[in-house]
């Protein structure tokens, strides 16, 4: 795998977010009496640029500022973090995108997200200009080519647009564009930060981002259980702060950001890096960003995506409700320090 998918992420959890809902970065604590606590972050997939703006923290001593240690602990894909993390190994996660939090308060697991690492979601549907998709109505008639557990966000995107199942024909393929480029299917579906694996479809590629469709989903939200929330809110707030500066860092500095995350992780390439980090620091920030400062949410955006999960028929159990699934405690504890990076 390489940048989640280099996303293809999302795998479990009712497997529901953009595109295959697995679970991702962990983060647990480790106190030494001599020294700071450290903070080991545990991937749910190789390392990646998804952690640009942590390296770029941990590289510039922004964690050791706030009293903290930070280690990147690669992953696979089989890491079920969710679970981990609500049963106390470890006490912070990040996911790849927010319906796995829904499904997982509407379990009785006590977790909840405190921030989140993408402003707007990347999954979009792809097509070729000689048969362009470029709003939902254009999707009728046309084959999708989906991998399984991203059907939920197709069928999300058909009810929310008022179109009929039965109207797109699903084809069930693998991560990669070839059915798209060799017309098996008229769209495919990926991250738009995945810049590595959309150079084949060139000059040619039309995109319709989920989320410009009505369906927004965050991506990468940050959670803990809500204990950790209520008895250790402290560290959540120096992870975050830190985090903060140094995804602020890597916004303002892309090519030197880019040299401390090959340095920290070798195995990628400087060259695909820096196409990828200019796609990803959009998602990071927006708008909202520029006064409410990285990590933030709206509850609002939260809430729409509970009730149109709900609508689907995807929480078996119950309907979770907001103060369940998301907390803005430790964003509004970090408020002054984050919007001051804005």
């Amino acid at each position: 795998m390489t940048r989640i998918d280099r996303r293809q992420m999302l795998k479990g959890a009712g497997a529901i977010a953009a595109g295959a809902a697995g679970f991702g970065p962990l983060l647990t604590i480790e106190s030494h009496a001599q020294a700071r606590p450290t903070v080991n972050l545990q991937l749910g997939w190789l390392l990646s640029g998804n952690q640009i703006g942590e390296v770029c923290a941990k590289a510039l001593g922004y964690y050791e500022a706030e009293g903290l240690d930070l280690k990147f602990q690669p992953g696979g894909p089989n890491i079920d973090g969710v679970a981990v993390v609500a049963a106390g190994r470890f006490e912070v996660g990040q996911v790849s995108s927010s319906p796995s939090l829904m499904l997982a308060a509407s379990q009785d697991i006590p977790i909840k997200c405190f921030a989140t690492g993408a402003q707007v979601h990347p999954y979009t549907f792809f097509s070729l200009k000689k048969n362009p998709v470029k709003e939902p109505k254009d999707l009728i008639g046309k084959k999708v080519g989906i991998q399984a557990t991203g059907v939920i966000l197709l069928r999300a995107l058909l009810a929310k647009n008022k179109i009929a199942e039965k109207d797109v024909t699903i084809v069930t393929i693998g991560a990669d564009m070839a059915p798209l480029l060799t017309g098996q299917v008229d769209v495919v579906t990926g991250w738009l930060t995945n810049t590595t694996a959309l150079k084949v479809l060139g000059d040619q590629r039309v995109e319709m981002r989920l989320w410009d469709t009505g369906v927004r989903l965050y991506a990468l939200p940050y959670y803990a259980t809500a204990e950790t929330i209520a008895k250790k809110p402290e560290v959540l707030a120096k992870f975050l702060t830190a985090s903060a500066r140094g995804w602020t860092y890597a916004r303002d500095n892309q090519e030197k950001a880019v040299d401390f995350l090959v340095k920290e992780f070798p195995n990628l390439v400087r060259a695909d890096e820096i196409d990828a980090v200019k796609i990803m620091l959009q998602y990071a920030f927006g708008e909202k960003t520029k006064t409410e400062g990285f990590g933030t949410m709206d509850p609002a955006v939260w809430q729409e995506q509970i009730a149109l999960y709900a609508e689907l028929g995807q929480f078996t159990k119950r309907v979770p409700k907001l103060e369940e699934v998301v907390t803005m405690d430790i964003l509004k504890a970090t408020a002054d320090a984050r919007i001051k990076l804005g």
